[in-house]
């Protein structure tokens, strides 16, 4: 079990040492998360303690030099997470910082769910429309449910707003009955 307090600590210093390239830390973290779990070879590496502390720094130097131009404080994060046998909660911590940048730049996230695949255009289309209802940046995620029928589903944080095909049914359904 992951400890949430210790990857809340390191993203907080994540955080605090990116300060105003917040964002593009986030990019950067969100690669290797990837990566990490993308590959077998490289999950065995940070979770099996079979391979030695200096085996594991050599798989991370090598990540940092074929990412390119990673942020300087990224790098130390890696660095550090790898020295202290950290870096499996690596996830965690792309988790938590994501969040943590979110309410630093005004932003909330969501998802929209609908019956179809959904153009760009309705995609900003819907977060525009969600921007007026929450007073803040929405930053939408897209899923496809075959079962609405029609229409769409969003949640914005805890709120949900219903327009799909199946629970107007639904509740015609319920009206009928009542």
């Amino acid at each position: 079990m992951v400890n949430v307090s210790i990857a809340r600590r390191y993203a907080r210093a994540l955080l605090e040492a990116s300060g105003a390239s917040a964002d593009e830390v986030l990019a950067q973290l969100e690669v290797f998360v990837g990566a990490l779990q993308s590959s077998r070879e490289l999950a065995d590496v940070v979770n099996n303690p079979a391979y030695t502390g200096t085996q594991r720094n050599n798989v991370v130097d090598a990540l940092i030099k074929s990412a390119g131009n990673v942020n300087p404080s990224l790098v130390s994060a890696l660095k550090l997470l790898t020295e202290r046998g950290r870096l499996a909660t690596l996830p965690d911590i792309a988790r938590i910082y994501r969040d943590l940048v979110d309410v630093r730049m005004g932003r909330v996230r969501g998802r929209i769910t609908s019956a179809k695949k959904l153009d760009a255009a309705a995609v900003k289309s819907m977060e525009g429309a969600l921007e007026k209802l929450t007073q803040k940046k929405v930053v939408l995620e897209t899923k496809e449910d075959p079962s609405l029928i029609g229409g769409a589903t969003a949640t914005v944080g805890s709120q949900t707003y219903d327009g799909s095909l199946r629970s107007q049914l639904d509740e015609l359904k319920h009206r009928l009955r009542s």
